[in-house]
């Protein structure tokens, strides 16, 4: 049995312990489901399509969060755990099916998600006292950079060479890979998506952009499940819009790896890989402004 089979027999058999819980928690908390509505039509909808291109590498929280507002299916208090609790699901489904995406170095992917989980345990009193808006500055100038880098890889334009290979690090490089996801899973405690900054840092380092996609979904997926006893045991969910998130997001994730597995070479994602950098960098300097315009107000 190699590594590979063992990391998704264990990410299986987590999900399915939380799928118990989770189970039992809707029992014991009280609250209407109301499948039969237009409340759950919308929710499954938001749930798809925000786990299909979360799958991309765009990232589900916001664009969720958006949706529940404008359209009014959740409270507000309630989205934290729907998003949190509802996308373990996709995300665990993500990570089975990317592990062996490509042929990664098992040392390398055991190492990275390790050093992710370990960010967020150990690395959450420490980042919760920095400056959020400097963050999102920071990390919104280096992925800016580095999808600029990016695409002169891929065009073999300047001295910045051509795109990576490597399947694994090695050396400095695997430290520098693991101390940068011990912080990228801090950062996961206070609301910035890993799932960017990963694919950023992997193309750095010199790997295949494919190789991405098992570390970042794997790291994700250690961190969620982590956290959902917690959200079920407070039962500070809204029960629609989670379990369509479990769901509808399940099946998203499902459609956008068939889509990506058999429709795109790696190439084509690399560009893909760029649009979504591009468009993480102008939201971390949107929400830093509108951060900052909201403080100034009060």
């Amino acid at each position: 049995m190699n590594v590979i089979t063992i990391l998704r027999l264990v990410l299986i058999i987590w999900g399915i312990i939380i799928t118990v819980m989770f189970i039992a928690g809707l029992r014991k908390h009280p609250g209407k489901m109301e499948l039969a509505s237009k409340k759950t039509f919308i929710n499954a909808l938001i749930g798809f399509l925000a786990n299909f291109f979360d799958t991309w590498g765009i990232g589900s929280f916001a664009p969720s969060t958006f949706c529940y507002k404008t359209f009014k299916t959740s409270d507000d208090i309630d989205i934290p755990g729907n998003l949190n609790l509802g996308d373990v699901f996709p995300v665990t489904v993500e990570a089975v099916l990317f592990l062996n995406f490509v042929e990664i170095e098992p040392l390398t992917l055991v190492i990275m998600l390790a050093a992710a989980g370990c960010g967020a345990f150990f690395g959450v009193r420490l980042v919760t006292k920095w400056n959020v808006n400097k963050i999102r500055i920071g990390m919104g100038i280096a992925l800016f950079f580095c999808a600029i880098v990016f695409i002169c890889k891929l065009l073999n334009v300047g001295p910045f060479g051509s795109v990576g290979t490597d399947m694994g690090l090695h050396g400095i490089k695997l430290i520098i890979g693991i101390v940068v996801n011990f912080f990228l899973g801090s950062f996961m405690m206070i609301g910035f998506g890993l799932y960017q900054p990963c694919m950023a840092l992997v193309m750095l380092l010199g790997m295949s952009v494919g190789v991405a996609f098992p570390i970042m979904m794997g790291s994700c997926a250690v961190l969620m499940l982590t956290a959902a006893p917690t959200f079920i045991k407070t039962g500070r969910y809204d029960k629609n819009a989670t379990v369509m998130n479990a769901v509808a997001g399940s099946l998203g994730a499902l459609a956008a790896y068939l889509l990506i597995s058999y429709a795109f070479d790696l190439t084509t994602l690399s560009y893909i890989v760029v649009v979504v950098m591009f468009y993480t960098a102008f939201k971390m300097f949107w929400d830093a402004r509108k951060n900052s315009l909201t403080d100034n107000a009060h």
